[in-house]
């Protein structure tokens, strides 16, 4: 081959390798750049649903991507979980969930169409909080005690009480509470804590159990009113509402959690930069006090921290769910 016509070829080989590098090298810093999902299982609104837009409004700025909130509501978080278990294990979606659809829902539901410990990883924890009973503005109560002898007064109706889900733990909840004040509660599911409450606020159930979270702003606006909390200590932003253990109902000290989940398989650089930005974002004043206002105590876990508390929530429960004689569904 003619020394030019060698030039020549070799030529266009080096530009056609270097044009296809520069497409690769933007076709990368494009795959970083693209979007994050948060996927969350129950409507918007609700206490999960505004936690979430918290957090995803300085995750973007964290991560440097545009972070985006996905609600699909439905079956106590199950539906988002199943979604989380057919996303792309490549870092771009995550799941935003309490301890229900992590620890509780594979106890309950013979086949949840996922199994937490195969097909998801923890990525990070960021907060505890409570779960709380709560009445209606119509109900005359100020305490479970007034709560219980207006039940038992009242007749027929009356000893209805809201769950944001089917075979939670509120809803184990309402059956240790009859027990222990000898009443005929029955608990009615919703499909999420908005509808929950939104039948609360209109005086069509008497009371709901939910979590903090949940309650609080309502409860702050004299809108409804909490009578009592779980935990073993009374919470720092309700002071004046006694925990169960105090009303002799032991059993609830064990803290619900929130925490970040992502698909099996999804790479560690990935997790660790998500729980990196995560672990900035919840110090950050506005956030915390924001997280706090809503019923948190806000608190950073690793992923193996997370790991821990979800299995330490599970063993309690599986206890309680055992006890009470529930068959699952």
């Amino acid at each position: 081959m003619p020394r030019l016509a060698r030039r020549s070829f070799f030529g266009l080989v080096f530009g056609s390798v270097a044009t296809l590098l520069l497409a690769g090298a933007m076709h990368d810093a494009g795959a970083q750049g693209r979007p994050l999902k948060i996927l969350v299982g129950f409507p918007a609104g609700g206490g999960t649903d505004a936690i979430a837009r918290t957090l995803a409004d300085r995750l973007k700025d964290e991560l440097g991507v545009p972070v985006i909130v996905e609600n699909k509501p439905g079956a106590g978080g199950q539906l988002a979980a199943q979604a989380l278990k057919a996303a792309a294990s490549d870092g771009s979606t995550v799941f935003l969930s309490h301890d229900h659809t992590i620890s509780v829902l594979p106890l309950v539901v013979k086949q949840p169409g996922f199994d937490p410990a195969k097909d998801f990883v923890p990525v990070a924890g960021f907060a505890s909080f409570v779960n709380g009973f709560a009445v209606s503005p119509g109900t005359p109560a100020r305490s479970m005690a007034e709560y219980a002898a207006w039940v038992k007064a009242s007749g027929q109706g009356k000893g209805v009480v809201g769950v944001p889900a089917p075979a939670s733990t509120p809803e184990f909840m309402v059956k240790v509470l009859g027990g222990h004040f000898r009443l005929d509660v029955v608990p009615a599911p919703y499909r999420g804590s908005a509808p929950m409450l939104a039948d609360m606020l209109g005086n069509q159930i008497a009371a709901g159990v939910g979590s903090v979270p949940d309650f609080i702003e309502t409860h702050r606006a004299g809108r409804i009113r909490l009578l009592a909390v779980g935990g073993g200590t009374r919470q720092a932003t309700l002071p004046d509402v006694p925990t169960l253990a105090e009303l002799g109902l032991p059993g609830f000290e064990e803290k619900p959690y929130y925490g970040f989940f992502a698909p099996a398989g999804t790479p560690k650089a990935a997790l660790d930069s998500f729980a990196a930005a995560l672990a900035r974002v919840i110090v950050q004043p506005e956030v915390k006090a924001r997280l706090t206002s809503l019923g948190l105590a806000v608190e950073f876990m690793d992923a193996a921290a997370l790991a821990a508390r979800e299995q330490a929530y599970t063993r309690t429960w599986a206890e309680i769910i055992r006890k009470s004689g529930f068959q699952p569904l």
